[in-house]
Formats: structure tokens, C-alpha cells, sequence
């Protein structure tokens, strides 16, 4: 029989049905990195969002057989060893290609029209008291007729790049980063970011791709340009970001993830206060609609490993 734990249950708020065949099952809503071993000590699949499974927690897990994945992203998983060891690993996919491309927009929109500017100065007064019907203390910019540039085009950039097109928004398809010759219709990388007004990153963390964008990729963009993030925080470097929006070097940022989650108190990008910075608590995948979705997925990918016909699988 199957024993399954479900090592951070709290972070799927959604109706989890149970698989199919003869099982034990055992949910946490949290587990730290010390508690790992013990919890998972005779285990047979295991279930993450976000804890870490690192080469010497999982060298003291025999039993270990599977590790169904309840995100897309696999970064805080051994992937090596797990191939190594003959551990399948599965994710979910495609699950958030409409509840991601919604926060991707609101960010956007937010930004280009200065919404949190314009509700400040409503807080404050400034429309109350001003000679006029509207106001123009700061600068509408719409979507339609600017060029969007989606680095990353899997399920979720394919999405938010046909949302750009019914905005009116020209779409730039990004090249690989260092690519000499860009592939039939995707633009060079470094074109990408120098024609751009908004930029939005949908890839996944990986050795490549951690601070795809740092210092040098900010310097090349427009100065009014917007840099939109709901992918993972490691793409970006922080302290380049931080300088740059407070520099004036770019024209704002959207962003619904960190290098480190939850960030801890004093975090730089906590305390920006800029009304052309927005940081969400990473929810935009967290539509209910996407959860349930995501549930659903797992358990399907759980019964097909048992049944001999794995899925989704990245180890």
C-alpha cells in the first residue's frame, strides 16, 4: 500500500480528493526543512509546493518513490539526484494560463494608467480641491499601440501574449538570451528589451536563468519601460531592480514574487514606497478556479504513476 504525505497542504486551497487505489494518507499544512526527514521517513510518494527536497534529505528517504509536485516550478527539488535514484518527479501544468495572465494585466494596467498615484491623490485631497472636473498630476498611458515583450513562452506567455493582441498591443517575442540568430518570428533578446514598453517574464528558475535580468538588461531598456514579474523572483536581481527604480532608469515594476518567500522583515522591496512599484504576496496563480484545477491535476498525476504510465514528469 501507498503511503502519502502531503507535506504543505495549506498552500492548495481547493477540494483535494483522494487517489483511487489502497493508500495511507497523511497531510501537514507546513513542514520546515528539519522536520522533512521524519515526516517522510516512510514514504512512498510525497507531496510538495515549495518545501525543499534537497540530495541529503532525500538521501535518507529509501522508501521514496515518487514526488508529485502541487506547482509548476521544480527549483526546490534535487532534480539530479532524483533522476539518479530512479525517483519520478511530476508537476502541474497549464493549470494557471488564465488566473496568471488576469495579474499579469492588472499589474500592467495599474502601471501604465498610475492608478495607486491617482487614488493617493484622491486620499489626500487633490481632487476635491481641484478647479477642474478631472486631474492631470500624473502621466495616462495606454495599452493599445505599445509593444509588449514576453520573455518565456510556454502555456502562460502564449496566453498573455493573445490577451496584448485584443488590447492592440504589439507583441515581441523573446529569443533565448545570447542567441546569435533569433528563430522564425521571435525578436533577438537584446532587441526585446530596448523596444519595449512592458516586458514580462513567464520562465522558470533554473542555473540559466537566475538574474536573467540584472543591472545591464535594466540599462537597456526604455526609461518609461515597465518590467512585470509573476514568474519567480531569482530572474530578476533585486538590488539592480531597486536601484534602477529609484534611479528613474526604468519606468516602474510589477511584481508577485521574491528570491525569498515569505521575504523577511526589512526586505528592501517591502519598503519601497513608489507608486510605480506594485508587489503582490505571489497569488497570481491562487484563482480558485486554478486551484481546483491544480488539485485535480495532482491526483491525477499521483494514480498514473501507480498505475505504471507516469505524467508531467520532469525527473
Amino acid at each position: 500500500m501507498e503511503k502519502i504525505v502531503f507535506l504543505d497542504a495549506a498552500t492548495v486551497i481547493a477540494k483535494v480528493r483522494r487517489p483511487v487505489f489502497a493508500h495511507a494518507w497523511t497531510d501537514y499544512p507546513s513542514t520546515a526543512t528539519e522536520q522533512v526527514v521524519s515526516r517522510l521517513q516512510d514514504a512512498t510518494i510525497a507531496i510538495t509546493n515549495k518545501v525543499l527536497l534537497r540530495r541529503d534529505l532525500l538521501e535518507q528517504l529509501p522508501s521514496l518513490k515518487m514526488i508529485a509536485v502541487s506547482a509548476t516550478g521544480t527549483d526546490n527539488i534535487d532534480i539530479n539526484y532524483c533522476r539518479e535514484r530512479g525517483i519520478v518527479v511530476s508537476n502541474i501544468r497549464d493549470y494557471s494560463v488564465h488566473t496568471v495572465p488576469e495579474h499579469v494585466f492588472m499589474l500592467m494596467l495599474a502601471l501604465r494608467r498610475n492608478l495607486l498615484a491617482f487614488r493617493e491623490d484622491v486620499r489626500n485631497g487633490a481632487w476635491q480641491a481641484s478647479e477642474r472636473f478631472c486631474l492631470f498630476t500624473h502621466p495616462v498611458q495606454d495599452l493599445y499601440g505599445s509593444t509588449l515583450g514576453i520573455i518565456g513562452h510556454g502555456a502562460i506567455g502564449k496566453a498573455v501574449g493573445q490577451i496584448a493582441s485584443a488590447f492592440g498591443m504589439k507583441v515581441l517575442r523573446a529569443e533565448h538570451k545570447g542567441v546569435a540568430r533569433a528563430r522564425a518570428d521571435y525578436t533577438a533578446f537584446d532587441t526585446v528589451l530596448r523596444d519595449s514598453d512592458v516586458i514580462t517574464l513567464h520562465l522558470p528558475l533554473n542555473a540559466q536563468t537566475r538574474h536573467l535580468i540584472g543591472a545591464d538588461e535594466l540599462n537597456h531598456m526604455q526609461s518609461h519601460a515597465l518590467l512585470i514579474n509573476t514568474a519567480r523572483g531569482g530572474l530578476v536581481d533585486e538590488a539592480a531592480l531597486l536601484e534602477a527604480l529609484r534611479s528613474g532608469r526604468i519606468g516602474g515594476a510589477g511584481f508577485d514574487v521574491l528570491g525569498k518567500e515569505p521575504p523577511s522583515d526589512g526586505h528592501p522591496l517591502l519598503g519601497l514606497d513608489m507608486p510605480n512599484f506594485i508587489l503582490t504576496p505571489h497569488i497570481a496563480w491562487s484563482g480558485r478556479a486554478a486551484m481546483q484545477a491544480l488539485a485535480d491535476q495532482l491526483i491525477d498525476n499521483i494514480e498514473a504513476f501507480v498505475a505504471g504510465t507516469p505524467d508531467n514528469r520532469v525527473a
